[in-house]
């Protein structure tokens, strides 16, 4: 010990003395307060089971929509070829229009009293869509898989927002209707006109006068 510290023998004790209310209490753990699938009734003018039904469908159509998000970040890092720098942002653009509508689907299921789907696991045993390979595929595989997964989230969408209209649940049905079904018809036209089979110099007018015939 150095001469300037050996009066410095002070225990750990001795060091947190006076310091209880500042240091974390760690290590914590409780029964759940909600478990999944119990709706906390909020009184915002709904019966409880037009609450449950509508968690239910919110909470699969979150479960579709964080993994159509995670599809475009895989696909955001993995795409290769002639149009990468195009597709690569386009696919991370719509990464963050798709990460939006899950925080909007999931506040609504909270505000319906409900508990909303969260951890990968869990979202991974309720999604309707296909799991894709670990691998990198080609841009219009990659295309075509993110317009099949728009199509599911779309038809389970239009109908979730017509049960929730003829409950009475017209907060559902407008996230649904105003938010999901657009953005996700707009996504879908900016991905489509990708796998039109085009050329991009010179147009084959020799093709085209044929088929006119």
């Amino acid at each position: 010990m150095s001469p300037k510290n050996k009066h410095n023998t002070t225990t750990y004790n001795q060091l947190e003395a006076g310091t209880k209310h500042a240091r974390p209490v760690q290590h914590q753990r409780s029964a759940e307060i909600q478990p999944y699938g119990k709706i906390a009734k909020l009184p915002i003018g709904l019966d409880e089971k037009v609450c449950h039904e509508s968690t239910e469908n919110l909470n699969q159509l979150l479960a579709d929509t964080m993994t159509l998000r995670d599809m475009y970040k895989k696909h955001h890092w993995q795409v290769a070829g002639h149009t990468f720098y195009q597709l690569h942002l386009l696919f991370d653009k719509h990464h963050g229009e798709q990460d939006e509508l899950v925080d909007q689907i999931a506040e609504r299921i909270q505000l319906l009293g409900g508990i909303s789907i969260a951890m990968a696991a869990d979202v991974a045993e309720t999604t309707l869509i296909p799991r894709i390979p670990r691998g990198r595929e080609e841009a219009p595989v990659q295309i075509s898989r993110l317009l099949e997964a728009h199509e599911l989230i779309l038809r389970e969408a239009r109908a979730m927002a017509k049960q929730a209209a003829d409950a009475g649940d017209d907060g559902t049905n407008d996230l649904i209707v105003s938010d999901v079904i657009r953005t996700n018809e707009l996504q879908v036209w900016f991905l489509a006109e990708h796998l039109v089979d085009v050329p991009l110099v010179r147009a084959e007018q020799k093709k085209a006068a044929a088929a006119s015939d």
